[in-house]
This record gives C-alpha cells, sequence and structure tokens, in this order.
C-alpha cells in the first residue's frame, strides 16, 4: 500500500452530510465574517464540488444531479427564509434539510457497484 493511499480516501467513501454542513453554515459564517461574499461562495463551492465528486462516485450522476440542485437550491432559498425567520436560523434550517438529503440519498447506502 502506498503512502498515498493512507493519506487519501476514495471520494465514494466520504459522508457527505457533515461536507454540505462546512458548505452552507461555513459558507455564510465566512462570508459574514470577513465581510467578503466572495470569500464565502469559495467554501461553499469548494464543499459542493467535493461533495458532489462523492455524490457521483457513490450513487451515479442522478443522484449527483438531485443532490447537487438540493445545495444550490438549499443556499438560493436561504435568502428569502432569512427575510422571515433571520440569517443564522435561515441558514441552519437549510443545512439540516441538505445534509439530510445528502445523507439519505447518499450517505447512508451502499455504494453502487
Amino acid at each position: 500500500m502506498s503512502t498515498q493511499n493512507l493519506l487519501v480516501r476514495p471520494s465514494g467513501d466520504l459522508d457527505t452530510a457533515p461536507v454540505v454542513a462546512i458548505g452552507l453554515i461555513g459558507g455564510y459564517g465566512v462570508a459574514r465574517a470577513s465581510g467578503n461574499r466572495p470569500f464565502g461562495g469559495a467554501v461553499l463551492a469548494a464543499a459542493g464540488i467535493v461533495a458532489g465528486s462523492a455524490w457521483l462516485a457513490r450513487r451515479g450522476r442522478a443522484t449527483a444531479a438531485a443532490l447537487g440542485t438540493a445545495y444550490v437550491l438549499g443556499f438560493g432559498l436561504s435568502h428569502p427564509l432569512a427575510k422571515k425567520i433571520g440569517a443564522w436560523p435561515s441558514v441552519l434550517a437549510v443545512t439540516a434539510a441538505t445534509a439530510t438529503a445528502a445523507h439519505l440519498a447518499s450517505d447512508a447506502r451502499p455504494a453502487r457497484d
């Protein structure tokens, strides 16, 4: 076994619900703390790429597309929801829904052959 195999897990083995949470909560937190929305967007995008590659490897294109759409919609829907319930509650609500979807559709299911 090479050293590289010890350090890097295949993307199909990655639990993506925490990655989704890092992307949505971390992206908002970075944008808010730094005052720089593009920095937050970079966190959101990086986590989305990591999660998307795992979804693709584990479940295929259809699931990756569905979960990727849910991730982007969660981000988008958090904005109007924030006007009704506040920014942090909105981010936490869409994160809970999106991370749950990732867990149920990808993480909790065995990898496809």
